[in-house]
């Protein structure tokens, strides 16, 4: 896997963390240095943990489904762009309280990096190692969600924006899934 293609998952998997950073800045309007820290800090963390645990599920499978690794790859993959693009024309009611304390904080860590899960089982079965893409994709999530929560506290359209920003990133993981088939012969293109 190249870099360009792994920047570009990173920058996938974080639309969703920057789409609740958006909205969680929209939320709070003011916004202190601990809950950009917080909230940047557990998205990266979850984001950077949830390949490797991909990772290590899927190694104890790659040798069964080596023949059609690349056909898994692309379902999930497609699978995962396809809930992010229809997550960005669901509507969300805003959540009350701080979002970046608690348990709410944990729960939309796991949420924002479900994906990151089945992209490291993706690796896996390809057979890349995983803690570069693993640093990578949390570093890349920390960013966009210290962006995102300053975006959204200070724009007046930032939902809009993260409904852009979660379609663009469900378009980039398909588009990726389609490129694995592609590189595995397994497209008659």
């Amino acid at each position: 896997m190249g870099t360009a293609e792994l920047v570009t998952i990173a920058i996938a998997l974080a639309m969703d963390a920057f789409a609740v950073a958006i909205a969680t800045g929209v939320a709070l309007k003011a916004v202190s240095f601990r809950q950009t820290f917080r909230l940047s800090w557990h998205f990266g963390l979850f984001q950077a943990l949830m390949p490797i645990i991909g990772w290590h599920l899927g190694i104890t499978v790659r040798e069964y489904i080596e023949a059609y690794d690349h056909w898994i790859a692309f379902v999930l993959l497609g699978y995962i762009g396809y809930k992010m693009i229809r997550e960005a024309f669901a509507d969300e009611d805003a959540s009350r309280g701080d979002p970046t304390r608690g348990m709410s904080l944990i729960v939309l860590s796991v949420a924002t990096s479900i994906d990151a899960l089945a992209v490291g089982l993706s690796l896996s079965v390809l057979g890349v190692s995983i803690w570069w893409p693993s640093a990578v994709i949390g570093i890349v999530a920390l960013i966009f969600t210290m962006v995102g929560l300053h975006v959204g506290k200070t724009a007046v359209r930032a939902k809009c924006l993260g409904k852009y920003a979660e379609i663009l990133g469900g378009t980039v993981l398909i588009g990726i899934g389609v490129r694995i088939l592609w590189e595995h012969g397994a497209l008659p293109l």
